[in-house]
């Protein structure tokens, strides 16, 4: 895991770190403006449209993503029924942060394809443990986009509360809404279960996200 890196590479373990600050941040600013467009300032008023690091950054979260390899941010607050087209802003602001993190996986993608035309010895030896600037960067940019695929995927789990339940939800008649909210008190069962029996599962469905992903570049 990512960790690991902090022993073996310490300069690529801080770019990397230093990327999934960026991709949580963003994700989350993602959906607090996008909220905002569609008339619900809850996050505004919560001080969540800030890009300091620390009003988003969950502790247990963030940990997990370096160690088992899936994670999360604090969720940026919202109040749907402010929304000026409720069910058009459910939808836009719940898949906002997983269209941020694709966006931000496939420019790392692009740099990480440039970089191999640039130097393909530096890289390919970066991943079998030898140091370069060239390779250091490779190795932080690979990471990089594993990391927002990672966060776009696990966010895409139709799981209450996860961005992928409120997508399913917009698209479901208004009578099963009030099911998936109330399901939401319940979020701490669902990671629960996510960090013990649909562990597995969900690391293979990432694993193959990303290698299909980085298949389109390479």
């Amino acid at each position: 895991m990512l960790i690991s890196l902090l022993r073996e590479d310490p300069l690529a373990f801080f770019l990397i770190a230093l990327g999934l600050i960026f991709a949580l941040v963003l994700h989350e600013l993602a959906h607090g403006f996008a909220a905002l467009l569609f008339g619900d300032d809850t996050a505004r008023r919560a001080g969540r449209l800030s890009p300091n690091p620390l009003a988003h950054l969950d502790p247990l979260g963030t940990l997990l993503l370096l160690t088992v390899g899936f994670g999360w941010a604090k969720p940026v607050p919202i109040n749907p029924y402010r929304f000026r087209n409720y069910r058009a802003g459910l939808f836009v602001v719940s898949v906002a942060g997983i269209v941020v993190n694709l966006a931000l996986a496939a420019a790392g993608a692009l740099l990480l394809k440039a970089l191999v035309a640039l130097d393909p010895l530096a890289v390919y030896t970066a991943f079998r443990g030898a140091k370069s600037g060239v390779g250091t960067l490779a190795l932080a940019l690979y990471f990089f986009v594993s990391i927002n695929i990672v966060l776009a995927v696990f966010n895409l789990l139709p799981i209450p509360p996860l961005d992928g339940s409120k997508i399913l939800q917009s698209l479901l008649p208004l009578r099963f809404h009030r099911i998936f909210w109330q399901l939401e008190r319940y979020g701490w069962i669902t990671f629960l279960l996510i960090l013990t029996v649909l562990r597995q599962p969900i690391q293979a469905v990432i694993g193959w996200s990303q290698q299909a992903f980085l298949a389109l570049f390479f």
